[in-house]
């Protein structure tokens, strides 16, 4: 069974920084692109950064430059560095990736897996 488990949330003041990290487990032939996404209250869960198996990065324009998002694929994880964070960041944020399971055989293919979530709050 596959799962993506994020960590690194928290409370921080504005101009403060957090790093979300997210690991994928189980058993799967790939990871292919990772990403991070978010969602606040009463809103839609927005694209935050994804970064490609070739680590081709995109990014909302909302935070360009304060925002950056690696991965390590050697252990099928992906970070998200927050800096400058402001309170219009605050959020659930969740990972999210496209995992091949097998090339062949029963089960073969690519899926989409989320993460639970993990609260960022920015607030004085």
């Amino acid at each position: 069974q596959v799962q993506l488990v994020e960590s690194g949330g928290g409370l921080v003041q504005p101009g403060g920084s957090l790093r979300l990290s997210c690991a994928a487990s189980g058993k799967f032939f790939s990871v292919n692109r990772m990403a991070w996404y978010r969602q606040a209250p009463g809103k839609q869960r927005e694209l935050v950064a994804r970064i490609t198996s070739t680590e081709t990065t995109n990014y909302a324009d909302s935070v360009k430059g304060r925002f950056s998002i690696s991965r390590d694929k050697a252990k099928n994880t992906v970070n998200l560095q927050m800096n400058s964070l402001k309170p219009e960041d605050t959020a659930v944020y969740y990972c999210n990736a496209e995992i091949t399971i097998a090339v062949f055989g029963p089960g073969a293919g690519s899926y989409d897996y989320w993460g639970q979530g993990t609260q960022v709050t920015v607030s004085s």
